[in-house]
């Protein structure tokens, strides 16, 4: 039997762009030594200097307590690249230039002298590397220094320089309204809106940033994508793990706060805008939150369902709940689950429901939008064999699997008129033959060039914290359910699925 050709390029690649270089820079990583930079940032960056993104002299200065030379530090950044990168092994010859511009400061994020000595590399890399005096600050700390940290670079002269200065803040930002308005009047107090960078990873997903190039790049979807056509829609983040040892941080926050009010609103805004008249930041951030502002005040009684997980079984291995979890309160009211039904209330979406879920310890771990079309007005095969025969679904697959599928009705091969439903798929890594990039490696990216599309706004934040501080109130005058109300490796409590039988409708199962 003949062999299938192995193919040596893509075609699917032909003619695209494939060099961004921002301006030469510096990011200095406040958290340096911390999980995130560990498993992502110091990844990411690798990875763009492989590919060749980074601009020359590109230059990391990590700051955090532990006292580490430069050598120390580059040993551990060389460490979790081995252990974290998507690409391996490590090009020794890539490392090596990568890891010349790795310089550490040991330091208190409360400490004015720690400022200074980095102000002092800083300087000295504007010299020996040519960064210009091009700055990106992360925050990379627990959220309870962000402020700190603002301020001491305001106070220590860092934000003015001859180049540009940015500041990337990771989630949470804020904990409810209040709080993100006192961490964006800080912010504010040191640097202008467009230099703030407020980094949610799910936009950095291949396919989250697919579902616009889907809906305005095709001329045979955006004409469907509205209220005449379109059922509902149902937005899905299921984790299959549990809260791994983040028991007093989830104590605090919760499914509503983690994931809700920012990955799922942010898909939900993306999903149901209108289209930009150009994609510019600006005019694409404008149209997101028109979507935000726009849902209808929630009645929390009926549309939003909590729950919490017990003991189970997942991926064939028995879990315990979550009130046995390390840090924990053997009677805690904290929500692992939370399913919303919305309405957008604009003319393009009046009356359709759309259905956000979010959940640890489900069967799976899977996120992805699904957009459920109305069916046929007409069915002229009422004597024909019609098997399983479904409406049709659009679902974009945000993770694992990154892709595209459209469920559609099609004959079965044979002599006579039988019909059943077929899936039409579409993969990143078939398609394409190349594994898409981690979202950080282009939200990395995006701040060194200046591009905020795929940034959340102030405003943004704000109205997603006054729908989820709406939520919040409507709990805490309601008697919370009788927790744990569902076992883990299971799709989440029986109300979940109530809220959507009353409406003729079910949950998807990825």
């Amino acid at each position: 039997m003949a062999q299938a050709p192995v193919l040596e390029r893509n075609p699917l690649r032909d003619g695209l762009v494939l060099a961004r270089t921002p301006d030469p820079c510096a990011m200095v990583i406040f958290g340096a030594t911390g999980d995130l930079t560990h498993r992502k940032l110091m990844p990411a960056l690798y990875n763009l200097a492989l590919n060749h993104y980074l601009p020359q002299g590109f230059t990391v200065v990590g700051a955090a307590h532990s006292p580490l030379s430069d050598e120390e530090f580059r040993s551990q950044m060389r460490d979790a690249v081995g252990k974290y990168s998507r690409t391996q092994p490590i090009d020794s010859e890539v490392w090596r230039s990568f890891s010349g511009g790795l310089h550490y400061v040991s330091m208190a994020f409360e400490d004015p002298s720690g400022y200074a000595r980095i102000s002092s590399v800083l300087q000295d890399v504007d010299g020996t590397r040519g960064t210009a005096g091009n700055r990106v600050f992360y925050m990379a700390t627990l959220p309870g220094v962000f402020t700190t940290v603002v301020r001491s670079l305001g106070t220590a002269g860092l934000s003015q320089t001859a180049g540009w200065t940015r500041v990337v803040i990771e989630k949470p930002f804020g904990h409810d309204l209040a709080s993100a308005q006192a961490l964006n009047t800080a912010v504010h107090e040191v640097f202008k809106e467009p230099q703030v960078y407020r980094i949610d990873h799910y936009l950095g997903k291949e396919t989250v940033q697919n579902v616009m190039v889907f809906r305005f790049a095709n001329g045979i979807f955006e004409p469907i994508w509205n209220r005449r056509y379109v059922d509902h829609m149902q937005i899905t983040v299921a984790e299959d793990i549990g809260i791994e040892q983040r028991g007093a941080y989830y104590e605090q926050t919760g499914a509503l706060r983690d994931i809700a009010q920012n990955h799922l609103l942010q898909l939900l805004s993306i999903t149901g805008m209108e289209a930009p008249a150009n994609f510019d930041a600006e005019t694409v951030r404008d149209e997101k939150v028109k979507v935000l502002k726009s849902i209808r005040p929630v009645d929390v009684a009926h549309d939003v369902v909590r729950g919490q997980y017990g003991p189970g079984w997942v991926a064939g291995q028995e879990v315990k709940g979550y009130r046995q979890e390390a840090e924990v309160s053997p009677t805690s009211l904290t929500e692992t689950y939370g399913a919303l039904r919305l309405y957008i209330d604009n003319w393009r979406w009046a009356d359709t429901p759309f259905y956000l879920r979010t959940g640890k310890r489900l069967p799976t771990r899977a996120s992805e939008i699904a957009i459920t079309f109305k069916k046929a007005p007409h069915q002229p095969f009422a004597k024909t064999v019609v098997q399983e025969l479904s409406p049709n679904v659009l679902v974009m697959r945000i993770q694992p699997h990154e892709g595209a599928s459209l469920k559609i009705a099609a004959k079965v091969p044979g002599p006579t008129m039988r019909l059943r439903t077929v899936n039409m798929d579409f993969f990143y890594g078939s398609s394409f033959l190349v594994e898409s990039p981690d979202a950080y490696e282009r939200l990395i990216l995006d701040c060194m060039l200046g591009d905020p599309t795929l940034f959340a706004r102030e405003d943004e934040v704000e109205r997603a914290w006054q729908l989820t501080d709406e939520i919040e109130r409507g709990w805490a005058a309601e008697p919370p359910p009788d927790f744990p109300n569902y076992a883990a490796g299971t799709w989440g409590p029986e109300a979940a699925d109530a809220l959507m039988e009353r409406d003729g409708r079910r949950w998807r199962r990825p």
